[in-house]
């Protein structure tokens, strides 16, 4: 719901004195069968005065009165669990699939569960709450809203209880139908509602005990603005969301449970992200969405922080044991965000990494599909800052179906296990008592094989016992080739091209297909490896899961992938490689921003490529890049001038007579060469400019399919004239760059043949 400005106009006079009498003798009707919650009270000035009041009575009381008709309630829902002020509306189309349902329900037995919000939430219908369909939180409470009420003090209008709200429409309605007004209705928690006509209705405050360190009377009974139906009060009901789904991309954050300033989720920030999304389609394609060739994209967050600072790895009371006392906070921030940067370069928690973030992504994968089964689309991932390398290490482990199959890594198809039974494997190993445990959860050895330390945690099994089963199975009961998926050297393309690279970054002539394959079981708790290999990667070894989908397009924002594979000791990447199952990739950043850095010079290192400006949204460049670029050319302009005056005075010189021209000393010859070579140079120059210009796009390797990979947004006016104070905010302004989000549905829609549409300004 969008702040509005507090009421004005005779609603702040003087309290109501003996004149105003008659105002509260007027036939009454008094409710007893209504509570109202404490949160609802709050302190009050004073009261209506009675010219106030007469005024509005003469004035609305000269037409003729209205038939009555029934208020058309809309659904409401509360923002946060733990805060009941904030009620924001559905959208109408949810809204009215609410109605329906609520109507329909009655008094049958069982509740009725909706889907709203693009399907990402479900409401249960009697119990009036929402829950979050992918994501972990806590559920909150939903409203259906006829009556709303704003103090003095308030900035929005807020909803009324229900029972509250049948009271108001019940005396409403006796009100508008015997055309008897002025009506008072007292509740039993002191509060009082007066019907003065139609469109003045206000609720008093009870008057609490006075005391020397509360407010005055005065203040104590200033009255609330009351009003009807979700028509007479100012609020903005959101657009409802296509239900047709074009394509799914998943969202990976970078390090700390924050992603912006504001101290946001993933959850919220992707909501923006998304808020975005929706905007620009229907202002950049729409035309495509209304002859329905154009849907939606739907974001969906990946949260990895909260599993590697969960209980689960108690990383978290380790750290707390040897952090100092002094600067606490800092500390905490440190513990919180930045340390996860050295958590994913050491072994143990680099796989409780990529193994949360793939296993979220398979969950989210498989949980859209069930919900959306007629879903057929592509899907893309979204890595920011860490999350972005955490993507990019797991797409060059990808392993395409045939490899797979070929080098026994563990694919869609799990490997066949030994025909021991799940009973005999555990009387084996003593742990016979866990049996009914994973019994009911319909866990055999081949599913067993593919748990996590962390499910049979849940399970409640123990660290000792988890640990048995685990390597007991993973190691004994599975194929030599089905041990671990290996690791191969990252960035290495196939066998007929495979990417030669010493250590100074020169390439080798037929050094690839002599290149070995890594193959070593690694275990989550050995020490840190930083093993170079001959390609000179130096990542961390651990077991890369597998994505049950094969990306389309991989999305960096803000990025450090450049800096980690220069510091893990590659200098160059073969323009052949590609991603195993990803074919486009594109790096997106802020010019301001300290952690990005750049790809395209790893791949062509013999030609100094500007980045590519990413196009506003709006269809142009910002006004303050456009004059930079404007006087640049005047400069420039200003130089061909000056040497183009030059040169015509001297050839004006030249075609004088010789005997008119004074003897050349020698010290003149410099002059004369240097004259004529800047006409000269000039020529050549422009020349080389033209040749440069007609020169074919230089391809950039195919980790994109042979286009740019490196995209650069435009900085705001304000951010250029101090890039220092605006560095940190560069990192976090991708969640709500509409420039940034229209470049993915570019990308996106270019796939499926949609027509970009420049709005007209």
């Amino acid at each position: 719901m969008s702040d509005i400005p507090v009421e004005q106009g005779g609603l702040s006079q003087a309290a109501p004195t003996d004149n105003a009498q008659d105002l509260f003798d007027s036939p009454a009707q008094t409710v007893s069968s209504v509570n109202t919650p404490e949160d609802q009270v709050s302190p009050v000035v004073d009261g209506v005065s009675p010219s106030s009041a007469s005024s509005f009575e003469m004035l609305d009381m000269e037409s003729a009165p209205a038939p009555y008709q029934e208020v058309q309630p809309h659904w409401f829902f509360c923002r946060r669990a733990d805060d009941n002020t904030c009620w924001l509306p559905f959208s109408r189309e949810d809204s009215d699939k609410l109605e329906n349902a609520h109507n329909s329900v009655g008094d049958k037995e069982g509740d009725v569960v909706v889907a709203v919000d693009g399907e990402r939430y479900d409401v249960h219908v009697k119990e009036r709450k929402r829950y979050a369909v992918y994501w972990e939180q806590a559920p909150t409470e939903v409203r259906r809203c006829t009556w709303f009420y704003k103090g003095d003090k308030d900035t929005r209008f807020m909803p009324y209880l229900e029972d509250f709200g049948k009271n108001l429409e019940d005396a409403y309605m006796i009100a508008v139908t015997l055309d008897e007004w002025k009506r008072k209705l007292e509740f039993p928690t002191g509060e009082t509602v007066i019907l003065h006509n139609p469109k003045l209705i206000m609720q008093y405050q009870p008057i609490g005990l006075q005391d020397d360190w509360v407010s005055s009377p005065s203040e104590q009974t200033r009255p609330r603005t009351v009003k009807r139906g979700i028509d007479n009060i100012p609020v903005e009901i959101p657009d409802g969301e296509p239900e047709k789904v074009d394509h799914l991309v998943f969202m990976v954050h970078g390090i700390g449970p924050a992603c912006d300033l504001r101290f946001r989720s993933i959850i919220q920030c992707v909501n923006d992200f998304r808020s975005a999304s929706l905007s620009l389609l229907a202002s950049h394609y729409k035309h495509a969405q209304q002859e329905g060739k154009v849907g939606r994209v739907e974001f969906l967050p990946v949260n990895w922080h909260s599993a590697l600072h969960g209980d689960a790895t108690g990383v978290d009371e380790d750290i707390q044991r040897i952090t100092l006392p002094s600067i606490s906070r800092l500390r905490h921030f440190t513990n919180d965000t930045l340390l996860d940067l050295f958590f994913y370069n050491s072994p143990t928690y680099c796989q409780t990494i990529v193994d949360t973030v793939a296993s979220e992504i398979n969950r989210l994968h498989a949980l859209f599909k069930q919900r959306h089964p007629e879903f057929a689309g592509a899907v893309s991932v979204v890595g920011h800052s860490l999350g972005s390398l955490i993507l990019f290490d797991m797409l060059t482990n990808q392993r395409t179906g045939l490899e797979s199959t070929r080098k026994g890594v563990l694919s869609a198809e799990p490997c066949h296990l030994n025909c021991d039974t799940l009973e005999q494997t555990l009387t084996r190993l003593g742990l016979q008592q866990y049996l009914a445990r994973l019994q009911a959860e319909h866990l055999d050895l081949e599913s067993l094989a593919l748990c996590h330390d962390s499910d049979l945690k849940n399970l409640g099994i123990p660290l000792g016992p988890r640990k048995k089963i685990l390597n007991y199975v993973r190691r004994k009961w599975l194929p030599e080739g089905c041990k671990t998926m290996r690791l191969a050297p990252v960035l290495q393309v196939p066998p007929s091209d495979s990417l030669a690279i010493d250590h100074d970054g020169n390439q080798s002539p037929g050094l690839g297909t002599q290149q070995p394959h890594f193959h070593r079981e690694q275990s989550v708790t050995s020490a840190v490896d930083y093993e170079h290999f001959d390609v000179g990667i130096g990542q961390v070894s651990v077991d890369y899961p597998q994505l049950a989908f094969q990306p389309q397009t991989f999305f960096a924002f803000g990025s450090p992938i450049g800096m980690f594979l220069t510091v893990r000791g590659l200098k160059h990447i073969d323009p052949n490689y590609t991603f195993p199952t990803c074919k486009s990739f594109y790096n997106i950043y802020h010019p301001y921003d300290p952690v990005a850095y750049r790809i395209e010079p790893m791949i062509v290192t013999d030609v100094d490529l500007e980045p590519m400006l990413i196009p506003h949204h709006k269809g142009r460049k910002r006004m303050h890049l456009e004059l930079k670029d404007s006087l640049t050319r005047m400069s420039m302009d200003l130089k061909n001038n000056v040497l183009g005056s030059l040169r015509t005075a001297w050839q004006s010189l030249a075609r004088l007579p010789v005997a008119a021209l004074p003897p050349v000393e020698e010290g003149e010859t410099t002059i004369e060469r240097n004259l004529q070579e800047a006409p000269v140079c000039e020529e050549a120059e422009s020349s080389v400019s033209e040749e440069q210009s007609e020169q074919p796009e230089i391809k950039v390797g195919m980790l994109n399919g042979g286009r740019r990979i490196d995209f650069v947004l435009q900085e705001k006016p304000i951010e250029s004239f101090n890039e220092y104070l605006f560095a940190i905010q560069s990192h976090l302004c991708y969640w709500e760059s509409e420039d940034t989000a229209l470049l993915l549905l570019k990308e996106i829609y270019d796939e499926l043949g949609v027509a970009f549409e420049q709005p007209q300004q």
